[in-house]
């Protein structure tokens, strides 16, 4: 029973909260019973306060008792990524090189939004330093492990959030997403994972990484994704960026369907080389959108690799999160976001300029695109979860970990909504993501299409063994 709630989703703890049946308290404390047993094998919170929990929890029982709740998503268990502000708690990033004994005195945008919302805010997840690569390690914190199998990993850069959601941990994880940073651990985990449109959840202060970096829900189900954004997506002025606030129910058109949606299905891109059990997998979920009522056609954006363009703009976020670090604390820094600071170093300004040039034919492309084709479906990665500790699989030298992530950074390039869901499992147990990506601001249809797939299927229902 007490794993029951553990994997409970959101909007069932909710209901239960509503009716009585549950107090926010009895789920909190299962939470941490089980964090305090699995953690340890998983590593996926650094940091878990249960005093503070159980405090959080114990008032939203009481406003559920008094009939008086904050709102639809009162009590329900969160965690924030260890690179966002948490009042009261250190923040990290993962790194030797940040000072804990300094003032924890603000929130970021969204930790703010969440306790608002009533949220039980449990702790914080892990990240690689500064959120640099797909997978989540890092020197101050160590390796973090996929709980369908725990010799690989989860993916990153929000592979603690992603271990955590699938796992039982919690309901709600806060990702961020600067190349694929939720939809990579999303589908190496089996969980849903959002990539809003940039802009639609407020971030203070700005990622390093620039107009890259998104920050979106992670949870077990699209439903709990899309309650949610609604929450992240409150007005902060302290985004220059952000979107006008839409007070917008995400999770209201849910089951609208995707008849007559018109989807584009690409393989690879054009481009990428994808993991046999993945392509399959993917195919079979592009033919259960089109049973579903969507019209789907198999064909490739038309664009080349962006890889290039996104490596400027990613290795130079490196340089600006670095540029001020005192040259003695760079022997305490991960060697690899080392090498990426030095090749932000090295970009000209002729080099950054052309790369915006081309991201902005990127967005372009996708635009037009989007003018015949309302989504496009295509796997969340090209590789299956590999041994954890590494960049990159085994066979792939030392390339950088873009190299198995072809799907994720062109969509951070364009800033467009784009979500990784659960669409099978491999030969060996681990499972396997399928993306869909929607036109600027359309996140809503996005959500929708999510849901009407994995009200088709039954792979989000599965738990890890762990």
């Amino acid at each position: 029973m007490s794993d029951d709630l553990c994997f409970s989703t959101a909007s069932d703890l909710v209901e239960a909260y509503s009716t009585g049946g549950l107090s926010p308290v009895e789920v909190t404390q299962a939470l941490l019973k089980r964090i305090a047993a699995v953690n340890p094998k998983l590593n996926a919170y650094c940091l878990v306060d249960e005093e503070s929990a159980l405090k959080d929890a114990r008032a939203s029982e009481a406003r559920w008792q008094a009939g008086k709740p904050l709102g639809p998503v009162d009590g329900v268990p969160a965690s924030i990524k260890d690179i966002l502000l948490t009042k009261g708690w250190p923040t990290l990033r993962g790194s030797k090189t940040t000072n804990p004994d300094q003032p924890w005195d603000e929130d970021a945008p969204v930790t703010a939004r969440l306790r608002e919302a009533g949220c039980v805010i449990l702790g914080k997840t892990t990240s690689p330093e500064m959120g640099w690569k797909g997978v989540t390690d890092s020197p101050l914190t160590g390796i973090t492990r996929n709980p369908w199998n725990t010799d690989t990993t989860p993916g990153g850069s929000s592979g603690g959030a992603s271990a955590q959601v699938a796992a039982g941990l919690g309901q709600f994880a806060v990702g961020t997403d600067g190349g694929g940073s939720i939809r990579i651990p999303a589908g190496f985990t089996g969980i849903a994972g959002l990539k809003p449109s940039f802009g639609r959840v407020p971030a203070a202060p700005l990622s390093p990484f620039g107009t890259v970096a998104h920050l979106g829900p992670m949870t077990r189900t699209v439903r709990d994704a899309a309650l949610m954004l609604r929450e992240m997506a409150k007005p902060d002025a302290r985004d220059w960026f952000a979107l006008p606030y839409a007070d917008t129910d995400y999770a209201a058109g849910l089951a609208a369907g995707v008849k007559g949606v018109k989807i584009a299905y690409s393989p690879t891109l054009g481009y990428a080389r994808v993991d046999p059990e993945i392509a399959a997998a993917v195919d079979a979920a592009a033919k259960q959108m089109a049973a579903l009522g969507a019209i789907v056609e198999q064909v490739d954006p038309g664009f080349s690799d962006p890889v290039d363009a996104f490596h400027t703009h990613w290795f130079a976020g490196a340089y600006n999160a670095l540029m001020a670090l005192p040259a003695e604390k760079f022997k305490l820094l991960d060697p690899g976001l080392v090498k990426t600071f030095e090749r932000g170093a090295a970009i000209t300004l002729k080099q950054y300029l052309e790369a915006a040039n081309a991201r902005g034919a990127l967005g372009v492309r996708m635009k037009t695109f989007h003018e015949k084709y309302d989504l496009l479906l295509t796997p969340s990665l090209a590789v299956l979860p590999f041994t954890a500790g590494k960049l990159v699989p085994d066979g792939m030298g030392d390339a950088y970990w873009t190299a198995w992530t072809p799907f994720s950074y062109p969509f951070n390039l364009t800033q467009q909504p784009a979500m990784s869901v659960n669409c099978g499992f491999s030969a060996s147990g681990l499972p396997i993501g399928l993306q869909l990506v929607g036109p600027m601001h359309r996140d809503d249809l996005v959500l929708r299409a999510a849901a009407a797939y994995e009200a088709a299927t039954d792979w989000h229902k599965r738990r890890p063994a762990i």
